[in-house]
């Protein structure tokens, strides 16, 4: 990779004498006139890019080495022993170059210039303004005896107390602020249980590479939650590699193997050469939703690659190395899933380092209004248009999204589409009173139909057809949701503790497990509860 060196112009240092320049030790120089450190691109941050030392200093530079570029930076600097000058300055400069850290491998030379300025460039390497290492070049030891003068530097350690400076807190304050923000897609959420979520995960994707479980039902936003981690990973120059995403739920038998870990070709018929999700993954961010869904032997697989970083393509004699920031989804409890013998305890001990269970949202009906007003101006940007609600339209829709009547079984997916379909079929850049009435009474038909299946589908794994046909309406919501509830829990007493949250506190004694007993025996279902 190229050798990058951003570097400060010592207006002292290097100088040196004129007659004499040659003969002292010059800090900027002395970065090329080391044979074993080839830099192909120096950028000299200076002060006035006309002054007369810059173009003594790129003469010489030239000289010794002339297959290194030079890049001069203006800092408009008034006072370089400004602490706080110094570094919004230089703070400033690393936001708008365009630094390529899977090509370059950069360096901050922190010998020239001011104290300030070396400490305030030590504290951008380390927050990762700067995806640099620090390089630090000091003059010959005096010796004696007549002996070679070593080129031995010396190290010292920096310590500073930034809660001291106003200025700088508030920039640090207001970067992390931003990236909160950014988290939530600039959307100004109003849970706190939500923000506090967030503001964690904000601190969690600066500071480690460790695994990050994300829970939730399906469309409580994981997937683009986990998109935006990476994209934050990224504008801080933690990561160089890409995003690669897959559902779980889609891989099947051979697929599921071939597609996350990849083959040779021949593997089995027909098989080309593939890559696989992990290998596209390196030095990225790989997030497998629906991890639940996972087969035994691809999760014995993954915990491999995660705990050595190497895995084997179908088919391969050789290893393969992925480096990656593993995030996973899922809505499922993966205890219990541990616990039924589905997902592997060890591969949970794993992946179980940061956990954030994202609200649902009817836990979030706060935010409602702000993501409404989010999708309203994501459509309007996509569209290039202007679309606006209606004064009465938008709180007949408020209070409709805000009741019971809400079901919002796919959550932000929901509500997503229905802002999409009534910014669609609005007139003149307007959402009136009849397209929101329109927009409910197709919610409601929705959500009605997917109740029905819902129960159906619930209903049909333990009774016959023509069983079921003899419950009344109520009957069938009723049973469904006692079966739902028996197959998320361990046993009868645990679905009885959410059954009869309320009731039981009533009662002296209560025996959760008989009640439901008896509730299932009516329809000669038995716990443990067997599918047809």
């Amino acid at each position: 990779m190229a050798m990058v060196v951003f570097g400060l112009l010592g207006t002292v240092l290097d100088a040196g004498s004129r007659p004499e320049r040659w003969r002292r030790w010059r800090p900027s120089v002395s970065l090329f006139q080391n044979e074993a450190r080839e830099v192909a691109r120096f950028e000299l941050l200076v002060p006035d890019v006309k002054a007369p030392l810059v173009k003594t200093l790129l003469k010489d530079i030239a000289l010794v080495s002339p297959e290194t570029k030079v890049i001069v930076h203006e800092l408009s600097l008034k006072n370089p022993w400004d602490f706080e000058e110094v570094y919004e300055a230089l703070y400033d400069f690393s936001q708008v170059y365009k630094f390529q850290p899977s090509q370059e491998e950069y360096f901050l030379h922190i010998t020239t210039g001011t104290h300030v300025a070396q400490i305030c460039m030590f504290l951008l390497a380390e927050a990762r303004y700067f995806p640099a290492k620090l390089l630090q070049t000091s003059p010959p030891k005096r010796v004696s005896n007549g002996e070679e003068p070593t080129s031995q530097g010396v190290v010292s350690e920096i310590d500073l107390d930034l809660s001291k400076y106003d200025r700088i807190a508030q920039r640090f304050a207001q970067t992390q602020m931003e990236a909160t923000t950014f988290l939530k897609s600039g959307i100004k959420t109003r849970n706190q249980q939500f923000n506090e979520l967030i503001a964690q995960l904000e601190k969690v994707a600066g500071a480690t590479t460790s695994p990050v479980l994300l829970e939730g039902p399906s469309g409580s936003g994981k997937s683009k939650l986990a998109r935006r981690l990476f994209e934050l990973k990224k504008n801080r120059h933690q990561i160089t590699g890409e995003f690669v995403e897959v559902n779980c739920a889609t891989l099947k038998g051979i697929n599921a193997m071939a597609s996350l870990f990849g083959h040779k070709k021949g593997a089995f018929l027909g098989a080309p050469e593939r890559s696989g999700l992990l290998a596209s993954a390196h030095n990225g961010v790989l997030f497998l939703d629906e991890i639940a869904s996972l087969g035994l032997d691809e999760q014995a697989m993954l915990l491999g690659a995660l705990e050595s970083g190497f895995f084997r393509p179908l088919g391969s004699d050789h290893e393969v190395q992925s480096e990656f920031q593993l995030i996973v989804g899922t809505h499922k409890d993966l205890l219990a899933e541990v616990a039924a013998g589905r997902f592997r305890q060890d591969l949970f001990v794993r992946i179980n380092i940061w956990t954030y269970v994202l609200p649902s949202l009817r836990e979030r009906l706060e935010d409602i209004e702000p993501n409404i007003d989010y999708e309203l101006q994501k459509y309007s940007q996509e569209t290039n248009s202007a679309l606006r609600f209606n004064k009465e339209a938008k709180q007949a829709y408020l209070d409709f999204c805000l009741s019971e009547q809400a079901l919002w079984s796919a959550n932000f997916r929901d509500l997503s589409a229905s802002v999409h379909r009534m910014a669609t079929l609005a007139e003149k850049g307007r959402i009136r009173l009849d397209g929101v009435e329109h927009e409910i009474r197709r919610l409601i038909g929705l959500w009605h139909a997917t109740v029905n299946n819902m129960a159906f589908d619930i209903l049909s794994r333990y009774l016959s057809a023509s069983s079921i046909e003899q419950l009344d309406l109520f009957e069938k919501y009723q049973l469904a949701g006692v079966l739902k509830q028996c197959i998320q829990e361990q046993s009868l007493s645990d679905a009885g503790r959410v059954l009869f949250s309320v009731s039981r506190l009533e009662k002296k004694t209560t025996n959760d497990a008989d009640r439901i007993s008896k509730y299932l025996a009516k329809y000669d279902l038995d716990w443990p509860l067997q599918p047809l």
